[in-house]
């Protein structure tokens, strides 16, 4: 008995009714970060009511899961499920619709379970918006033996291997010396100026920041009455760069301006480092693979877009693991909305949202039976990958 991949299109549209509503529930549910305990028991239920055993909290982490199918002896997949919300806009990532088109694509291959020689897992990774829980699922081996990783991301068009970038979160802490803001403003020292003077010095430094860098802050805490000269102070900054080289420069950059600014303003700084991601490196054969079923699924994918901008994944360790694609698939119309707004929150609740999210199912599951039969695709994306890793290590 062998995978017939001709199956996979229809599984998909028969199982897409309880897709639909998963994806649905999850998108008026959002959870934080580490917080998606419903999700996590709404995947684990859908794939252990079909009669496949799910493993949870992975890496110390309640709301990961595994479920797994196949016979060994052939490659080892993972699909990729997130399903985390943002604070105050919720599903605007349309991690809800990557939660449900990973369970589509994985169901689909677990009704063919008999004939999978290899293995296809469905891992649920927590905390995508700035906990890294995949980063976690690494350190923890759950990766260890996989020979490909993919998911897909929501957009506004259809991108097979657009890059992301290298990240670092940094907690700037300034601790100043309070007084009367009235009675006696010399005889304190403001941690909040020296907070601020941070941001001004790192505005001046942007001229000196290559392209596609991104460097962006907010304060936490600024103070706590208008009439003290505020002792402690903290803002947290987003560094972002093409790559982990130059993100270390840009962070050196950023840590200067720091202890420029508390040192101007006689405040102590306290620097905490909030972990960050690498960036994506696509696996091009694999992505392309993907592509071809893309359009045979009535898209028009491109492979890379200059003319928008990017952003960070905790997919991106992954990808300097192991050979891993992240699409990006279309849920609006190009220019109309984009991640982390409001209006995108609504298209990925939107009919329209659940169909491309279908779509990208069908091509994740037809990718991985690729993977599962043709040892030629297979080469390639390992060739691939370790030339990638060679070129890496040389520079």
């Amino acid at each position: 008995m062998n995978l017939d991949p001709s199956r996979i299109q229809r599984d998909i549209d028969d199982l897409s009714p309880d897709l639909r509503e998963i994806a649905a529930r999850i998108h008026a549910n959002p959870e934080l970060r580490f917080e998606e305990h419903r999700a996590a028991a709404w995947l684990a239920e859908a794939v252990e009511k079909r009669g496949i055993q799910v493993e949870r909290g992975l890496a110390g982490m309640p709301t990961s899961l595994r479920a797994r199918i196949g016979r060994g002896g052939g490659p080892h997949l993972a699909i990729l499920a997130e399903y985390d919300a943002l604070p105050e806009i919720g599903h605007a990532c349309g991690h809800n619709l990557i939660a449900a088109g990973a369970l589509g694509a994985f169901l689909a291959l677990a009704r063919q379970k008999d004939a999978v020689t290899g293995t296809i897992d469905l891992v649920g990774t927590p905390a995508e918006e700035g906990g890294g829980g995949k980063i976690r699922l690494l350190e923890a081996g759950a990766f260890e033996g996989v020979d490909a990783a993919m998911m897909f991301h929501p957009f506004d068009r259809d991108l097979l291997a657009h890059d992301t970038l290298a990240s670092a979160w940094l907690e700037l802490q300034f601790r100043g010396k309070p007084s009367h803001a009235a009675l006696a403003p010399w005889d304190g020292n403001s941690a909040l100026t020296a907070c601020l003077d941070t941001f001004r010095l790192i505005d001046g430094q942007r001229v000196h920041f290559r392209d596609g860098v991104r460097v962006h802050g907010f304060i936490k805490n600024g103070g706590r009455a208008v009439n003290i000269i505020p002792e402690l102070a903290v803002a947290e900054f987003s560094v972002r760069a093409l790559d982990t080289e130059e993100l270390a420069r840009v962070r050196a950059i950023v840590e200067r301006c720091a202890r420029g600014a508390a040192m101007a303003s006689g405040a102590e700084l306290t620097l905490v480092d909030q972990g960050g991601y690498k960036n994506m490196v696509n696996n091009r054969k694999m992505a392309r693979r993907f592509g071809e079923h893309l359009r045979a699924l009535g898209r028009s994918p491109i492979e890379m877009d200059p003319a928008v901008g990017t952003g960070s994944t905790d997919m991106g360790d992954v990808s300097h693991a192991l050979p891993a694609i992240h699409p990006w698939i279309a849920i609006c119309g190009k220019g109309e909305t984009t991640c982390h707004q409001h209006a995108f929150a609504e298209r990925a609740a939107s009919p329209a949202g659940q169909d491309s999210m279908l779509i990208a199912a069908k091509a994740m599951a037809m990718t991985c039976a690729d993977l599962l039969l043709d040892p030629e695709l297979r080469q390639g994306v390992r060739e691939e990958f370790a030339q990638r890793k060679a070129g890496a290590s040389a520079r």
